[in-house]
């Protein structure tokens, strides 16, 4: 059976995926896959996605060096919603931070998240 068979596909041909941490089981981020975003994911046991701003396929840490390797992959009951258990290198995060989700409101947004690395730095030399 292919797994992508199984998948029900948004207009666009993506599916939403929660991106989460298999130890801490911290939500780390909220991507999208295509068909080829999910077969190389499955192939490589790393995480591709595919950037909806940028329309086109890309290996998560592409460009940090922080990937994603695949521990796990889920499907919702509708079977159009994957969430995938990761082990992170350092962070999820292109601003930085662990998580995606790293603000809360309370009266206003904060800052509750860890920050684990300097984004500047990093992608200093990226475009």
């Amino acid at each position: 059976m292919d797994i992508t068979e199984e998948i029900r596909w948004d207009e666009k041909g993506l599916v939403p995926v929660v991106v989460q941490d298999y130890i801490s089981k911290d939500v780390l981020m909220l991507a999208y896959m295509n068909k080829e975003a999910l077969e190389l994911t499955l192939k490589t046991k790393t995480a591709h996605y595919f950037s909806r701003s940028r329309q086109k396929l890309w290996l998560k840490g592409e460009t940090s060096g922080h990937t994603q390797k695949v521990k796990s992959i889920k499907v919702d009951c509708d079977n159009d919603t994957i969430l995938m258990e990761v082990e992170q290198t350092v962070g999820a995060c292109h601003t930085g931070y662990w998580s995606c989700f790293y603000r809360t409101w309370e009266n206003g947004w904060h800052i509750t998240g860890k920050k684990v690395f300097e984004s500047k730095e990093v992608y200093k030399n990226k475009s």
